[in-house]
């Protein structure tokens, strides 16, 4: 069992990472359960492939499921709406517990739900992706999208606990894996040179889910969010950084429907046209910026980006949440271990590096 405490501001708990936890979710959770409730909230498809082991998990507990489609598509206010309307009727009142068990979509509108019913409720986020493991299940962030951009609607709600077994990564299907490693990669470039040399050292053993290389990478990404989000839980100075690759990424997927692209693969191609666009600008050299594209399409394959037109890509960018007074804030490499945060950049500079990080991956 590795216990990494989270400090932010407006709480603090610990993230568990421990293969097999899921067998004794109980045993975990039973610090919170006295006189209260558990509302499980379940992708149905992860309740299929890991119910059963939560399940044994929680025997003797008090808890309603409630499962439900919960992919990118239904990432909306209607859904959290209908969530709450079937927490109520299940006699939900404001000590339920909301378990969040999935991938990072399923915890995202989990947490939101959480935020929001009867003005807020307490979560225990249980990710089952890797990268909800790595990212999305520490840190607070919850919402849900609007047609015009991603996570446009939403909240900071910190959990109790989130309780991370590895072992839940061994029915995840070879692409949603893939999408998780670059979310990694993302900690080795904003911050820890040592993890991005383990993924260009041990790809075999990290593509093949060795165990304690997996667990490894967890932790390690886990930890560099919680040193983060201690410094900064709102994303007003440091946590910035957790961007990068975020917002060309973002913009990809609008411009697609949010039909194409698993997040953690809008996030690769959003990192490469970060990296594209910082050659460019002179925020890192051209060997650095090789290395880190080379890495990702390592991890590939990218799902194909035939079609997508820079010019009405590009503009998109600026509809992210990121943009403040008219000025994006794009997060830009310098070296393995260190982004720095650009603003102002011309419209046609992004346009420019859009279009060749699809043409990169594309030759």
């Amino acid at each position: 069992m590795q216990r990494i405490p989270v400090e932010a501001a407006s709480a603090s708990y610990e993230v568990l990472v421990e293969a097999g936890c899921l067998e004794r979710a109980r045993q975990y959770l039973a610090p919170f359960l006295e006189g209260r409730r558990l509302f499980v909230i379940a992708d149905e498809r992860v309740w299929g492939a890991q119910g059963e082991r939560l399940q044994k998990g929680l025997e003797g507990t008090d808890y309603t499921l409630i499962t439900a489609q919960l992919g990118e598509q239904r990432k909306r206010l209607s859904t959290v709406e209908d969530l709450a309307e079937r927490m109520h009727q299940a006699g939900a009142d404001r000590s339920a517990i909301i378990v969040a068990f999935g991938g990072g979509v399923t915890g995202d509108i989990a947490g939101f739900l959480g935020a929001s019913y009867m003005r807020g409720v307490d979560v225990i986020q249980i990710p089952t992706t890797l990268l909800a493991q790595v990212d999305s299940a520490v840190g607070g962030k919850t919402g849900v999208n609007l047609a015009s951009g991603k996570n446009l609607f939403g909240a900071f709600q910190q959990p109790l606990l989130a309780l991370i077994d590895p072992q839940a990564l061994d029915t995840l299907p070879e692409r949603e894996v893939r999408a998780g490693l670059y979310e990694v990669i993302k900690y080795g470039v904003i911050w820890d040179p040592a993890l991005f040399e383990l993924l260009e050292t041990q790809r075999d053993h990290v593509l093949s889910r060795k165990p304690e290389t997996i667990e490894r990478i967890v932790a390690d990404s886990v930890r560099i969010k919680a040193e983060v989000v201690a410094q900064d839980e709102r994303e007003g100075g440091v946590r910035r950084i957790l961007n990068y690759g975020h917002t060309f990424g973002h913009a990809l997927e609008a411009e697609t429907g949010y039909k194409l692209l698993l997040h953690g693969e809008s996030v690769a191609w959003g990192m490469i046209a970060a990296g594209r666009l910082g050659e460019a600008l002179g925020t890192i050299g051209r060997d650095e910026r090789v290395r880190i594209e080379k890495l990702i399409q390592s991890y590939g394959p990218l799902p194909s980006l035939a079609g997508v037109d820079p010019k009405t890509t590009a503009p998109r960018v600026l509809g992210d949440k990121k943009t403040i007074g008219g000025k994006t804030n794009f997060i830009l490499p310098e070296r393995i271990g260190k982004v720095k945060v650009v603003s102002d950049v011309p419209m046609e500079q992004v346009e420019a590096a859009m279009t060749a990080a699809l043409e990169a991956v594309a030759s």
